[in-house]
């Protein structure tokens, strides 16, 4: 009897615990009295919620489980472990859950929607569409049905059904939470940029500490050119969450945009302490490192480079193509060109016809005196893009090294003959004509001396 009364206490201050959002006192609470009486299901029910709330799915799913292993007749108990196996990445598993839970409770239309999800996220849009269709039957003004499937359309690129789908969900519930931050980001994709602004405002005005809403409006102002407006979003966001890598990166961006180094050194520098792996950060830092110049910059900023490279050997797959670019010129602009050479040549083989990667590619090459390989991409190139000026400009400037001077002088012709005006190509080209006048002035000087020689030939033969 004291056991059980022991086990009700510990209850009663998870409960308080849980409520004031202390999740790690709540969650003591609850294993001390599940030791005391294993067999309570709605205990492990309450334990799940505790570890949901956490952010902890995995070992909430598991506290479902353990749920429903006690009471098979909740019809909540799968749900809730489909739910969080979902954010776990366990899709596969969680539609078992939710099919389990279709079973137990026909009429409830959140097994279909959170399929929808779950099917949308694996990639099989078409089960996706199934699930919306089948949940409408059930609850045809279900708001969340017609905002997963929205993220559906939008992964597929269908954003005129995904902006119906949106303002569907916002006209049956118009306080789904991040309904009108999900329209925004749709109508952000169609270039409707002051429509999206006013959506993202309305989901702040109701849920004004709304971080992800922050963020995504702050990001959209940037492309409005309201950078002023934009950065006040950012250190909004820093007043509520002070460690949020995302607001320092884009105050960082933002710092970098208007050459105010210092200030990106120090946003992009609290990013790489706070999330060291945080996409880009490392090559952020690293360039503003490298633009002001400091003594001992430069080494920082190549073995921040180093480290990045490391990660993307590690797992490429986690750099799209756009990352890998992007670290294989910083490597180029940091002087690091063998590592340079490796990141883009694994970039060309992806992408074998991307002009950008193959004319750094080149470029890594020619810094490295492997002439022969530079020339042979910048010639790859302009059979993609026979208008492309710097591979026709870095040809020119290898015949010259390799004092090919008629070959350095056609490219230089034709470079010009695309953009007549541009000054490094001007130069190569007086450059070029100096050598010329310097050759045809020692021809001419050769040909008068070999004439003068003649001359004086002929005069001792008459004289003899």
């Amino acid at each position: 009897m004291n056991d059980w009364f022991e086990a009700e206490e510990h209850v009663e201050r998870a409960h308080e615990a849980f409520q004031d959002g202390r999740w790690e006192d709540a969650e003591r609470e609850l294993r001390r009295a599940l030791n005391l009486n294993p067999y309570r299901a709605e205990w492990h029910f309450n334990l799940g919620l505790t570890l949901e709330a956490a952010g902890r799915y995995a070992d909430a799913s598991a506290a479902f489980r353990a749920c429903h292993e006690l009471d098979t007749d909740d019809p909540n108990a799968p749900l809730c472990v489909g739910v969080n196996l979902l954010r776990s990445g366990e899709l596969a598993e969680a539609i078992r859950w939710f099919e389990q839970a279709q079973k137990a409770d026909p009429k409830n239309p959140m097994s279909y929607v959170h399929r929808i999800e779950a099917f949308g996220r694996a990639g099989d849009h078409d089960q996706a569409e199934v699930m919306f269709y089948l949940a409408q039957q059930v609850d045809p003004k279900n708001a969340m049905a017609y905002a997963c499937l929205a993220d559906s359309l939008v992964s597929r690129g269908q954003i005129d059904r995904a902006l119906w789908c949106l303002r569907e969900a916002a006209h049956h519930d118009p306080r789904l939470p991040g309904v009108h931050a999900r329209l925004a980001q749709a109508y952000a994709s169609t270039g409707r940029l002051e429509r999206a602004r006013q959506l993202f405002l309305r989901e702040l005005r109701q849920d004004p500490g709304d971080i992800d809403s922050l963020l995504d409006l702050g990001v959209l102002l940037v492309r409005m050119n309201r950078v002023g407006e934009a950065a006040e979003k950012f250190r909004r966001v820093l007043e509520l969450e002070p460690d949020n890598a995302d607001a320092h990166f884009q105050l960082g961006e933002l710092a970098s945009r208007h050459g105010s180094v210092e200030d990106a050194v120090e946003q992009f520098g609290v990013v790489v302490r706070l999330e060291s792996e945080f996409p880009g950060g490392r090559r952020r830092l690293a360039a503003a490192l490298l633009a002001r110049g400091h003594g001992p910059d430069a080494g920082m900023a190549k073995e921040l480079l180093r480290d990045d490279t490391e990660a993307w050997r590690q797992r490429p797959e986690h750099f799209s193509p756009a990352e890998t670019e992007e670290l294989g010129i910083a490597l180029l602009d940091a002087g690091l060109a063998t590592e340079a050479r490796e990141v883009l040549s694994a970039l060309v083989r992806l992408r074998p016809e991307h002009v950008p990667a193959l004319h750094h590619l080149s470029l890594a090459c020619f810094t490295l005196g492997d002439r022969a390989a530079g020339l042979e991409l910048c010639k790859r190139i302009l059979r993609i893009d026979p208008k492309f000026v710097p591979a026709m400009h870095n040809m020119a400037v290898a015949y010259v090294h390799g004092r090919q001077w008629r070959r350095a002088r056609y490219w230089v012709a034709q470079a010009r003959r695309v953009d007549p005006d541009d000054p490094s190509l001007k130069r190569l080209g007086v450059k070029l004509a100096a050598h010329a006048l310097a050759g045809a002035a020692a021809w001419l000087g050769g040909a008068v001396a070999s004439l003068v020689v003649r001359r004086r030939r002929n005069t001792e033969h008459h004289c003899t």
